[in-house]
């Protein structure tokens, strides 16, 4: 029999738990179909509401999704912990990895002389009742936001455990499942995956490289969106990066929707060249975010998170309850990394070490009539008119790049490619075969 019959339980509960062990042992790979609803209903002798009830309750923790006359399927990334190699299979040998969206290791700061140095600097324990949010760490970041324009002033700061566990937080203490959230598409894979989670419905909104497009932008308000969440600069996969003018324009329209929760998230922080332009505070509850993880290492696991007292307020209130608070020997360390001038330098460095990868990358490719975006950060988008065959084309030539689907609701087929493991030698016959992989050559037609 079949792997998608073996589905056991009498009660709805029991009925998604079945399937979700299914999913984790890997009885069910992801984008299978469940069987319907009447079928498994029959197989179980149950009534065709109680499975309709596991599949609700599955949908809207975001294990499966539906779509409809495909059914009901598993999700590409469901919201159980399932072998990673299920999900993102190896890149076989020989390949170059574009496909990771990391950034390259060899530039990161180097830790060990700062982990020294905050061993002789900590001093008694920290006991729970004094834990937190370090003071000190709180208006370093105040003071180093404001030095780069954004308009934080004397709004409430505290630390969670990243940008997305950031994002997780204030949609948790926002909304509810079955709200609607405002989100970029393309746009970041985890973000939408993060709102099927939390059984949020998504209204995508277009993207340019000047940052969310107003027009849709607006429209994905008037159709409920409670929340936004915009990419501030170095977007992933598009490596948009909202401009002044831009800014200026959002914050007119969002104002005008006063009791929407708007998130900017900054999680490339000082990797990306371009100057920040934020929205700012034009709603009632609004958050800005920056991770330490993209310049200083992702296992650097702390984000800044500034806003409106009582967005802050819940989600400093709701860590207590769960992880408490981010460590104060990683709150010290991101001190010492933002005091430290050597590991600035290093930082800036990086910034235009991707900067030149990014914009060789793009300038080879217009040379071969291929359009891209990647005006900031570590990837650049490029539009492909079918993404099976230019993933299968670029992994012919020695290339893994990262599918569209993963970042898309309804935009356009594309492929993100990581400049990261990149190099001046490497540019020219990968842009070369990004070109055949865009515009593969026209069978020849043999003349008798």
């Amino acid at each position: 029999m079949s792997a998608q019959y073996q589905v056991s339980g009498e009660t709805a509960a029991a009925i998604s738990a079945s399937i979700e062990s299914g999913i984790v042992r890997g009885d069910w790979v992801t984008g299978a179909a469940l069987p319907s609803v009447r079928v498994l209903a029959g197989s179980l002798h149950v009534s065709p509401a109680t499975v309709a009830k596991a599949y609700q309750d599955l949908r809207q923790r975001g294990v499966v999704e539906t779509e409809g006359r495909r059914g009901t399927r598993v999700r590409s990334r469901p919201a159980v912990e399932v072998s990673r190699s299920a999900l993102f299979p190896p890149v076989p040998s020989g390949l170059l990895d574009l496909s990771a969206g990391e950034p390259d290791l060899s530039l990161l700061p180097p830790l060990g002389k700062l982990l020294h140095a905050l061993a002789e600097e900590i001093g008694h324990p920290v006991g729970y009742s004094s834990a937190g949010t370090m003071p000190e760490l709180a208006e370093a970041a105040r003071a180093r936001l404001t030095a780069q324009g954004i308009p934080v002033g004397d709004a409430s700061i505290t630390l969670t455990a990243g940008a997305l566990d950031s994002i997780e937080r204030l949609l948790t203490a926002h909304l509810r499942p079955g709200d609607a959230v405002a989100v970029e598409d393309p746009g970041w894979a985890n973000v939408f995956d993060l709102a099927a989670a939390l059984g949020l419905r998504t209204l995508p909104f277009a993207v340019d490289e000047e940052g969310p497009d107003p027009e849709s932008l607006a429209a994905a308000l008037q159709a409920g969106a409670r929340a936004v969440v915009i990419t501030v600069r170095a977007q992933n996969p598009t490596g948009a990066a909202v401009s002044e003018a831009r800014a200026a324009v959002l914050r007119e329209l969002l104002a005008a929707w006063p009791d929407v929760l708007l998130v900017e998230d900054d999680h490339a922080a000082e990797l990306a060249e371009d100057s920040p332009h934020c929205i700012g505070r034009v709603t009632r509850w609004w958050a800005f975010v920056r991770s330490a993880s993209k310049p200083f290492g992702p296992d650097l696991r702390v984000a800044v998170l500034a806003g409106d007292e009582t967005s802050v307020s819940r989600v400093a209130g709701r860590m207590r309850l769960g992880m408490g608070w981010v460590s104060t020997v990683s709150q010290r360390l991101l001190l010492h990394l933002w005091r430290d001038p050597e590991v600035a330098a290093l930082v800036e460095h990086a910034a235009g070490s991707y900067g030149h990868r990014r914009r060789a990358l793009l300038s080879a490719l217009r040379a071969q009539g291929v359009p891209a975006t990647g005006r900031t950060g570590i990837n650049v988008w490029v539009e492909v008119p079918d993404e099976t065959r230019a993933i299968a084309t670029l992994r012919d030539s020695g290339y893994a790049v990262a599918p569209g689907s993963l970042f898309r609701a309804s935009s356009p087929p594309g492929v993100r490619i990581t400049v990261s493991p990149l190099d001046d030698d490497s540019i020219p016959p990968l842009a070369a075969a990004v070109a055949t992989a865009v515009n593969p050559p026209s069978p020849t037609t043999s003349v008798r």
